[in-house]
């Protein structure tokens, strides 16, 4: 049985506001680079650029859901993509 394919992402947290209910950062991974913005009070998460944005984006939301309370901001943190980037 092949293994899944695997990239690991490396995500850093640039901004947190409570009062504004956004979390903000930059995630890069498998040579691609992107900055993020988590409206977390709406579930909206923008991704940009958008050269690669559908490899990143359900990756990115599924951790920022799994670690919400975790995240910091200074903070660096990874996780795992499910696919060859």
């Amino acid at each position: 049985m092949s293994r899944l394919p695997a990239t690991t992402a490396q995500l850093r947290v640039l901004r947190q506001s409570f009062s504004q209910r956004v979390l903000e950062g930059e995630v890069s991974a498998g040579g691609f680079q992107w900055t993020f913005c988590w409206a977390f009070d709406r579930g909206e998460l923008n991704v940009e650029p958008s050269l690669g944005r559908a490899l990143i984006q359900d990756a990115l939301l599924r951790f920022l859901l799994q670690a919400d309370y975790q995240l910091e901001a200074g903070g660096d943190y990874a996780f795992t993509v499910r696919a060859s980037l």
